[in-house]
């Protein structure tokens, strides 16, 4: 098989994997610091018993998304190099702001968040969560500013070195700020805060709803279902305002990347949007599909009559992602985030009204709600970076002309051979299977076993305690000595 093809399923399959824990741990981070902060405001031991049953279901989703999002990395040398000499000067910058403000700050507090209960006092532990939640979220910010840049490239110049007698080509910054701020990684910033936020509270209303439906820990699973559907109902919706600024965005910046989208084949005014269908490359046009004439030409122009450039006026300078595959990710996306929008307001109606707990058929639809929302991150990975091809970093219109950009197919390593790819692609695969099987293992057992009962409020060890502990101290030679004889015991030895 071509290295090519291999390295890029290598890739995908290393990241979408990766790419379940993230939004998850960035998700429930809001979560806990949502229970701990109504623990410290009510005084109420059934925040808490919320509080450390979610805390330890993030702890073992963050240690995970560590472990795999190693991976990735190695394989920007092993795989890529030719990419990762192009883009160097970029990703150093991006990635390194990553560590120091993201990172450090996540791992720093994440030891007092976990062990902190009875350790620390409840303010300092509300402190430690919101720290850990600003990490896992600013971590998102570099990622994907990082990988906007290759989408929409800015604040950079492409410069020729000399190594050895070799000539390559470099992106160099010019402008950090630029390239932070490049053409769309506010709105995919936006975008994809909203999807781990999604992410985070259909997983916490599945459990909750799994609960409720075996009639287990019912005032924890009802107060955690409650606060997750607000979470739920309110960046659902958001989601909905996101998509629509981003897909304009795509529309400016990566035409063709929205015609591979949408299917658009040719060029046309009052351009139909499909709800789905099979796009059909030899026939140049979207089969058994179901649209809706001149909604995408009002989406992008918000003129009904508006020209979208199709592929067939498109092809000759941006190429031709592959159609089907971006199509068809890019409507389950879609789709799926208009389900939850409604299904979060009806949910949320229901909740309204006090009928919501007696709707069986409402919470059984949550419990399994939570796989098209792992879907639906999946998804929208798979449109933006399928939809780039046949680019690794997209070209730019410099004064009406496209130039720059790094094809895939010139950026894999030039020592590695098909065999390798293949062979490595085995090995991950299995450990990955394994690993999938033990975070399946380790939720079905916290699940399982629930939140654990909590009291009132009990003493925590705080600087005094200890200086009063050691103040105190036994003489167990005495304790011995009246043990033997009980004539030396009493007030008046």
């Amino acid at each position: 098989m071509d290295v090519v093809l291999l390295s890029r399923l290598q890739f995908a399959l290393t990241i979408m994997f990766h790419y379940l824990f993230p939004p998850l741990t960035i998700g429930l981070s809001l979560v806990v610091v949502h229970l701990l902060a109504m623990r410290l405001r009510t005084g109420e031991p059934i925040y808490e018993a919320a509080a450390r049953f979610w805390t330890k279901v993030f702890g073992v989703n963050f240690a995970l998304g560590v472990a795999t999002g190693i991976v990735m990395e190695f394989q920007f040398g092993t795989n890529w190099a030719v990419y990762s000499r192009f883009v160097g000067d970029v990703f150093g910058s991006a990635l390194a702001a990553e560590g120091i403000f993201a990172f450090f700050l996540e791992s720093g507090f994440l030891a007092v968040l976990l062990f902190g209960w009875d350790r620390v006092s409840p303010r300092f532990h509300l402190f430690a969560a919101v720290m850990v939640s600003l990490g896992s979220i600013f971590s998102a910010v570099w990622i994907t500013v990082a990988n906007s840049w290759q989408q929409t490239p800015a604040g950079f110049a492409i410069r020729e070195h000399v190594v050895n007698g070799s000539v390559f080509e470099r992106a160099e910054i010019t402008d950090f700020w630029a390239m932070v701020f490049n053409p769309s990684s506010v709105h995919r910033i936006v975008h994809v805060w909203f999807g781990c936020f999604i992410m985070g509270a259909f997983f916490v209303m599945s459990i909750a709803a799994w609960y409720l439906l075996k009639d287990r820990h019912v005032e924890f699973a009802r107060r955690s279902f409650t606060g997750a559907l607000i979470l739920g109902l309110v960046f659902s919706w958001g989601q909905i305002v996101s998509g629509d600024l981003q897909a304009v965005n795509v529309a400016e910046h990566q035409p063709a990347k929205l015609a591979a989208f949408e299917g658009q084949y040719e060029s046309v005014a009052h351009a139909p949007l499909h709800l789905w269908g099979w796009p059909d490359d030899e026939a140049g046009r979207v089969r058994w599909g179901v649209r809706v004439p001149g909604l995408l030409s009002f989406l992008v122009h918000r003129d009904a009559a508006g020209v979208v450039p199709g592929l067939d006026e498109l092809e000759p300078d941006w190429g031709r992602p592959p159609v089907w595959l971006a199509f068809q990710s890019y409507h389950l996306m879609v789709g799926i985030g208009f389900l939850f929008a409604f299904a979060t307001a009806y949910a949320a109606w229901l909740r309204w009204r006090g009928r919501l707990w007696g709707r069986r058929g409402v919470l059984w639809f949550f419990v399994l709600a939570v796989v098209p929302a792992f879907a639906a991150n999946q998804a929208g990975w798979v449109a933006a970076e399928v939809g780039r091809q046949p680019w690794i970093v997209y070209p730019t219109v410099v004064d009406g002309d496209v130039v720059g950009g790094l094809r895939t197919a010139d950026a894999v390593s030039e020592s590695v051979t098909s065999g390798q790819v293949l062979g490595s692609i085995g090995m991950f695969g299995a450990i990955y299977a394994l690993l999938f099987v033990l975070w399946i293992r380790v939720l079905h057992d916290k699940i399982r076993q629930g939140p654990a009962p909590v009291g009132p409020e009990r003493d925590r060890t705080t600087g005094r305690a200890w200086l009063d502990a050691g103040s105190r101290r036994v003489d167990h030679r005495d304790s011995l000595t009246e043990a033997k004889d009980p004539r030396r015991s009493g007030p008046g030895r």
